[in-house]
């Protein structure tokens, strides 16, 4: 009988160890819906603003990676020139800006 008590303990030892406690739930919030004097929600203008900014830096994402596709395709030498290295930053500024608008929703 030991041995099967011993063994029960450490299979219940083993499978809640590597268990993390749950977080408790929340409850939902009932706060006031902020109005724009036009009457629509405040959030919903804010996520149509970012919506809108998020299209136009994609475009300008779009826009500059083809322009480092040419000015790549372009170099018959396998060297970057600073204009392609500043592309890049500007590939890279504009990916985190459309990201950080997207991670907030």
């Amino acid at each position: 009988m030991r041995p099967t008590l011993l063994l029960a303990l450490l299979m219940m030892m083993f499978t809640t160890a590597g268990q993390e406690p749950q977080p408790p739930m929340r409850e939902p919030r009932n706060e006031p819906i902020d109005r724009l004097p036009n009457g629509k929600s405040q959030k919903e203008a804010i996520a149509k603003e970012d919506y809108q900014k998020s299209l136009e830096d994609a475009r300008e994402l779009v826009k500059t990676s083809e322009a480092l596709l040419a000015d790549l395709e372009k170099n018959d030498r396998y060297v970057i020139s600073v204009s392609e290295l500043r592309r890049t930053d500007e590939i890279e500024r504009l990916a985190k800006r459309i990201r950080g608008r997207l991670k907030r929703y």
